[in-house]
């Protein structure tokens, strides 16, 4: 088999020998062994058996026991959101609401870069091509996180309630607060417009906490300027009972009437969805941000074979816990298995892999650029060490992946023909820094809500 998009003389950037591929435009679950992979101008450049006749190589990688996949896109993170980590998980409740730990209200901007950066960069050794992130001060996050030359969908948390008040069980909505978060979006939009990196959204946090009137401005403008919409949905009862009880309606219902409910958004969780919501985000043509760790560790499960039934695109995301989207496919599956009460065909590995590609680059309006290896794609790709002990024998490599892999089986990650991890370690900036920097950031912010988790020896 040879894939070509060839100049003569051939002339690559970078070129993966002896590669086993798996995402390519022969299907999910179709595995390619002992092939050549090209890359120029940030393109995948060729796929065949072996390298053209007379071809020039900047640099060869032997790939040789390991796999080339598509970048992972993760489509809904706060990474400053690291600063909860191993706590958040066991309070029942996404930190915004949960009393006692520190909020993005709290977060001063030189903390923001530091998490940010932190939480990125987790997600790209782990494999994450594309990062959708939205919290607070997300001109000085999108700065940081820019730095790795991941690919970004970032926005700024749009509300206009008022945060400080929701954990005390209060909500207040405040026009200035809306206001000045949609500015704030539409200002980042305008710093990183012709970056074919960062692509920026409108991240309306959720039904709850924006208004109806706000809800129809952001319609408004996501309309008027085609942008992405990426937003919290059915995610809690207090969601559910809160928005039921100013509205009467569900939350899927108001964004269908507040003119939300396009192919440009995406919801994220779905936990509490009703048939008629399942119904309405089919025929809107909207997409599902499935997030099943996050959510299984709470104790709840987003119905997503229901979900899956009706034909509506699903991506995957790690939201604040572990950005390891290899480990979240498996928690996709596994959950989904649980509802059906069994394995069938209908979730397979090929059936969350798809997810964790593909459905993130439809959400994001990118299936014709990234998402798969094919040639004329911008080369976004993975290579996982297999000649590891829990992945061999290869028999099925994408079984493989799906129940035995792990983020750190990561070996490479290549966005637009740049390597931006090489043999486990970022290429522009230093670990040990991020790390260094993010726990000074943290200690300070918990700290500052009265508690402590780790001090230094005496």
């Amino acid at each position: 088999m040879t894939t070509e998009f060839l100049q003569s003389p051939p002339v690559f950037d970078l070129v993966f020998t002896g590669a086993t591929l798996l995402g390519t435009a022969a299907g999910a679950d179709v595995a390619q062994r002992d092939m050549t992979l090209a890359v120029r101008d940030g393109s995948i450049a060729y796929i065949g058996n072996a390298l053209p006749e007379g071809a020039q190589v900047r640099r060869v990688v032997d790939a040789t026991g390991k796999v080339l996949i598509p970048g992972l896109v993760n489509v809904h993170t706060h990474a400053i959101l690291s600063m909860v980590r191993g706590v958040a998980a066991d309070a029942g409740f996404a930190p915004s609401y949960t009393p006692g730990i520190p909020k993005g209200t709290q977060v001063n901007p030189e903390q923001a870069r530091a998490l940010a950066r932190l939480g990125a960069l987790e997600a790209m050794l782990f494999g994450s091509t594309l990062i959708g992130d939205n919290f607070v001060h997300a001109d000085v996050t999108t700065e940081a996180m820019a730095e790795l030359g991941v690919r970004l969908a970032p926005s700024w948390r749009i509300h206009d309630v008022d945060f400080a008040q929701v954990a005390e069980g209060r909500w207040h909505y405040d026009a200035a607060i809306g206001s000045r978060t949609l500015q704030a979006a539409l200002d980042l939009a305008a710093r990183w417009q012709g970056n074919d990196r960062v692509q920026v959204q409108l991240a309306a946090h959720a039904v709850d906490t924006c208004s109806d009137g706000f809800l129809r401005e952001i319609a408004a403008l996501a309309q008027q300027r085609d942008m992405r919409v990426n937003m919290h949905l059915g995610q809690s009862v207090v969601e559910v009972e809160r928005v039921k009880a100013r509205t009467g309606r569900t939350s899927t219902q108001v964004l269908d009437e507040t003119g939300l409910l396009t192919p440009r958004l995406m919801g994220g969780h779905c936990i509490y969805v009703t048939a008629d919501d399942i119904e309405r985000l089919a025929r809107a043509g909207a997409h599902v941000v499935h997030i099943p760790k996050c959510n299984a560790t709470s104790g709840r499960l987003a119905p997503t074979p229901d979900i899956k039934r009706a034909g509506i695109n699903i991506a995957l995301a790690t939201d604040t816990q572990h950005a390891d989207m290899i480990e979240l496919m498996r928690w996709a599956l596994v959950t989904a298995r649980v509802q059906r009460g069994g394995v069938d065909d209908d979730w397979q590995p090929r059936h969350v892999f798809e997810m964790a590609t593909m459905g993130g680059a439809r959400a994001l309006g990118l299936a014709d650029r990234i998402g798969t290896l094919e040639v004329g794609k911008r080369a976004d790709l993975v290579m996982l060490d297999f000649a590891r002990p829990h992945l061999v024998p290869l028999v099925n490599p994408l079984g493989n992946l799906v129940h035995n892999g792990q983020g750190r089986d990561v070996r490479m990650v290549v966005v637009d023909g740049e390597v931006l991890v090489n043999d486990g370690v970022p290429t522009r900036v230093d670990l040990d820094e991020v790390c260094r920097e993010a726990e000074h950031a943290c200690r300070a912010l918990w700290q500052g809500v009265g508690r402590e988790y780790w001090k230094p020896a005496a």
